[in-house]
């Protein structure tokens, strides 16, 4: 085996032990999943996952990042500053981009970061990275609040963090309008915040 090809295996083992987890821990949790299982399901050793990530916990942290990009970043952020003009719009484009997450039933696995952050709670490793993810979270609102002129961002923010949570919480329970309901809400929120 030439050196390339080894870095090459070496590299597609990481990627598919942690889509092997991502898979499993954003449908059921960190404690239901046991290491054999990811081991598995990516078809990898046991001493090439541990080569790869140390401990189960550096593996859910790396989850942890991938959920970050996959989710915040490409679907949350991207999606609705692309279905927006303004801030304002892309603001509430948020509740858009989240209606239609909620509609792909098969897709849908709630959040992920407030799933670990209470099944390890708030001083596990997972806990403390998954109350960091949700803070990027109201970052990008914060942000949008700003460049809206908005009254108070941070106070904004956490306010329109709790509309994007419950609305998610309330999909989960089978509300697929959670999210229009949300929306109706977050326009009141802006109203409040208007100079």
């Amino acid at each position: 085996m030439t050196v390339d090809k080894a870095i090459d295996d070496r590299g597609n083992a990481r990627v598919r032990i942690l889509n092997s987890a991502y898979e499993l821990f954003s449908r059921r949790g960190i404690r239901d999943v046991g290491i054999d299982e990811v081991i598995s399901r990516s078809d990898v050793a046991k001493a090439t996952l541990y080569r790869h990530f140390p401990s189960k916990n550096a593996l859910v942290l790396a989850f942890l990042q991938q959920r970050e990009d996959r989710w915040t970043i490409d679907l949350v952020e991207a999606e609705s500053h692309n279905r927006g003009n303004t801030p304002e719009q892309r603001l509430l484009a948020i509740f858009d981009v989240f209606h239609d997450w909620f509609q792909r039933r098969d897709e849908f696995e709630a959040c992920s970061f407030i799933n670990v952050l209470l099944e390890m709670g708030a001083a596990h490793p997972a806990g403390v990275a998954s109350i960091q993810h949700l803070d990027n979270i109201r970052s990008i609102v914060r942000d949008r609040a700003a460049r809206a002129g908005l009254l108070d961002p941070a106070e904004f923010a956490h306010s329109w963090h709790i509309l994007m949570k419950g609305s998610i919480i309330a999909a989960a329970e089978g509300d697929l309008a959670a999210a229009q309901r949300a929306k109706t809400m977050a326009g009141w929120l802006i109203e409040r915040h208007r100079p």
